[in-house]
């Protein structure tokens, strides 16, 4: 968690200094990390230890833990009672906690694909959500972020052979959803670091890759995005094997997170030495990798050696 963060939560707050603003009324991620810091410096200022606590509400101390990292939707009476447990009484305070609660445990659109999303990939657009930046370094296929629906489709027809057609619109759709917060105001900054590979694997056929690089070619030309492409020369001895991605957050947000992907699960790391180790690697990244006006370059030659296939 950040330094400011901790700060902010040194006291409960009253209505008036809220840490969350009506910006962040879409973020609930970012109100349960927030109300899971109160809690936890509420119980630290009592010099109680998790153990403690946990017999108030009975509940085990992976719950409490829990609660206190923000990761789970809480529960309006667990809270209250913990709070009352640590002496907050003021109405006031009681009144800026339920908020908290309220907002942390928003539905969005999320929800409706919860059938259909592991926790480890909502979890990941949760964090997309709540970043200030966000840098990617993919090695296989275009970031999801940045994908148009028939390579999404064809990505999925991929890894689901079996998938009905139903559910393949709704993970195309969940896929767009995911997308729009690079359309609002006060989206993300995106670093878009592409390994070459990804442009010379014609995924969904030459018609699809052509429509998707030059969606990527627009991309690239827009503010706050920057798509670069890391060469087979230059990223040969750089380059990790695998997706790694960065995510940055405003000072009422998480730590520091990186997130790798696996086949069907994801690791995410926040330990200090584990972002900075990952860190370097991007930044060598995006050191080697071809400037903005080269990689446009590429991505034009791209398109037109499929624009040219798609022709026969």
């Amino acid at each position: 968690m950040s330094a400011d963060l901790t700060a902010r939560v040194s006291s409960v707050p009253t209505a008036e200094s809220s840490p969350l603003d009506e910006e962040d009324d879409y973020k609930p991620f970012v109100a349960g990390k927030v109300l899971g810091a109160q809690l936890r410096y509420l119980r630290r200022s009592k010099g109680l230890a998790i153990k403690d606590v946990a017999p108030q509400i009975r509940a085990s101390v992976s719950k409490i833990s829990r609660m206190e990292r923000g990761e789970s939707p809480p529960r309006e009476q667990d809270v209250l009672d913990l709070v009352r447990h640590y002496g907050v009484e003021a109405p006031e305070q009681i009144e800026e906690i339920l908020e908290l609660i309220q907002r942390a445990k928003a539905r969005s659109w999320l929800h409706q694909y919860s059938d259909i999303t592991p926790g480890w990939l909502r979890r990941l657009i949760g964090l997309e959500d709540s970043a200030t930046e966000i840098r990617t370094y993919e090695t296989q296929l275009v970031p999801g972020l940045l994908q148009v629906p028939d390579y999404t489709r064809a990505v999925i027809k991929a890894a689901r052979p079996d998938a009905t057609e139903e559910e393949m619109r709704r993970r195309v759709e969940l896929r767009r959803l995911r997308q729009q917060l690079l359309d609002r105001e006060g989206r993300p900054q995106l670093v878009a670091l592409l390994d070459e590979a990804i442009l010379r694997r014609p995924t969904g056929g030459p018609r699809v890759m052509c429509q998707q690089l030059r969606y990527l070619r627009r991309a690239a030309t827009l503010d706050r995005i920057n798509i670069r492409i890391v060469t087979f020369e230059k990223g040969a001895s750089i380059g990790p094997g695998v997706p790694v991605t960065h995510l940055a957050f405003a000072a009422n947000g998480p730590s520091e997170i990186i997130y790798l992907e696996q086949l069907n699960s994801a690791l995410y790391l926040s330990k200090r030495a584990d972002v900075e180790s990952y860190r370097l690697v991007l930044d060598e990244l995006a050191y080697a990798a071809e400037s903005r006006r080269t990689s446009l370059k590429l991505l034009d030659d791209a398109i037109k050696k499929y624009a040219s296939a798609d022709t026969f």
